[in-house]
């Protein structure tokens, strides 16, 4: 059975929207892996992940974000998260994402975070 999984990219300012829809696992991890590979070659280091409508996160997904956070970091820009469900969160916080990661409320907020750093 093929998991349900979208991401919709929109773009704000300087900044990309990933909205992620759907279960974050080993089957679709490489649709996000694919989204980032996207963004770095087109010098999009300013990202934010709505995961309003994520509905599962497994290791795999998980794994993604931890490749790719450095990398993105290096060339100057950042992750941010935003719009979590308090399970998803619960994920991430078990596994110390909220040191690592900025995490906001809501979009806006994590958009303001971008327009502050400038």
């Amino acid at each position: 059975m093929m998991k349900h999984f979208t991401i919709t990219k929109r773009q704000e300012e300087h900044i990309a929207i990933l909205e992620i829809n759907g279960e974050l696992d080993a089957h679709t991890a490489f649709q996000l892996e694919q989204q980032f590979k996207t963004l770095i070659e087109t010098e999009a280091y300013h990202i934010i992940v709505n995961c309003s409508n994520l509905e599962y996160i497994a290791s795999a997904g998980l794994g993604v974000f931890m490749a790719y956070i450095e990398d993105i970091r290096n060339l100057g820009g950042d992750i941010k998260l935003s719009n979590m469900t308090d399970g998803v969160y619960h994920v991430f916080d078990l596994l110390g994402f909220p040191s690592l990661y900025d995490i906001h409320r809501d979009e806006s907020e994590a958009l303001n975070s971008f327009n502050t750093q400038k």
